[in-house]
């Protein structure tokens, strides 16, 4: 089966990235004279229902009638979602917009989320997550042997081979398991991360990237907004329905320091400091993550009006070698 081409809109948070795929969907569909961009979000915090604030999730209005897809996908109390799922889930909408002869294009800041539409299927079907590994190795060096315990309730056939002092394999087995929903022995039973030869779908591929110093100053500025907007609230209000700290969507930036406040851990300006720093480093992984693609057409925001930078990467689009029938 041919591969099916999807424009990818990337970049870190803060850069611009919604009101850019949506400047870009509109010229595709006043090109084509109908109303065929659709947009597949591909954010880890804008998946969850209720999460509205603090994700930057935009609302109908920004959307400008543009159909969004895996928006308010999955309820905030769902522990199990995962990376192997969104693949799913996004490809079965991908197929059905190009079904319907639309223009699918991806916009989000989430890299295991990206790579898994744009890389080949067949690999071990998780990406290294530097964060979630310095967590489990600080786990492991304030109770030796629990990473062992961890993987033997979830890979039991993947615990017997692997020896509890064998951090580094034990971190990426549970890696695995976390991301995909499967087990190293479901996927092979090896601790490789090889890649096959096909992907689903060709990407054509562009990112956004700003003066450091800039993009600091719009993801300050940003969480002052979200803030103002009542992301206090919404945090309030989540834990009313369900007080579990440990939920999955609630270690979004700003939900986790906020919960902190709440729960009397800091003040609110200290938690306002925490959720700007993080966000600030958040930024920093996300483009040294998406710099080793270098499929990724780069463009400045800081060099173009908002109308010209739509303009560009429309441009990109259409005209690339990956050009799709617009």
């Amino acid at each position: 089966m041919s591969r099916n081409k999807i424009f990818v809109l990337v970049g870190p948070t803060a850069s611009g990235k919604t009101a850019a795929s949506i400047g870009v969907a509109k010229r595709i569909n006043a090109a084509v004279g109908r109303n065929a961009a659709e947009i597949i979000s591909a954010d880890s915090i804008q998946i969850y229902k209720s999460l509205d604030v603090g994700s930057a999730k935009p609302t109908p209005t920004e959307m400008c009638g543009i159909t969004h897809h895996l928006l308010d996908f999955v309820d905030y109390r769902d522990t199990g979602f995962n990376v192997s799922m969104f693949r799913k889930a996004a490809s079965d909408v991908i197929h059905g917009i190009i079904a319907r002869e639309g223009v699918p294009m991806v916009v989000g800041g989430t890299g295991l989320y990206i790579n898994s539409l744009v890389y080949p299927l067949n690999f071990s079907e998780a990406e290294p997550d530097p964060e979630r590994r310095a967590e489990l190795t600080a786990i492991e060096k304030a109770s030796p042997g629990i990473l062992h315990s961890m993987l033997s309730e979830i890979d039991p056939v993947s615990a017997q081979k692997l020896h509890t002092n064998d951090t580094k394999r034990l971190i990426r087995a549970i890696e695995v398991y976390e991301q995909t929903g499967k087990t190293l022995f479901e996927l092979g039973g090896d601790f490789t991360n090889e890649r096959g030869n096909k992907t689903e779908f060709e990407p054509v591929m562009a990112g956004l990237t700003l003066d450091r110093g800039l993009l600091y100053e719009r993801i300050e500025r940003r969480i002052d907004m979200m803030l103002d907007a009542g992301l206090l609230d919404e945090v309030k209000g989540l834990l009313s329905n369900d007080p579990d700290r440990s939920l999955p969507a609630l270690q979004g930036l700003g939900y986790k320091q906020l919960i902190m406040y709440l729960d009397g851990k800091c003040s609110l300006d200290e938690a306002i400091y925490l959720i700007k720093r993080d966000t600030r480093r958040f930024a920093k992984r996300q483009i040294s993550w998406f710099k080793r693609d270098k499929r990724i057409r780069w463009f400045d925001a800081s060099d173009h009006s908002q109308s010209e930078l739509s303009d560009a990467i429309f441009d990109y689009f259409i005209d690339s070698e990956g050009k799709n029938d617009v």
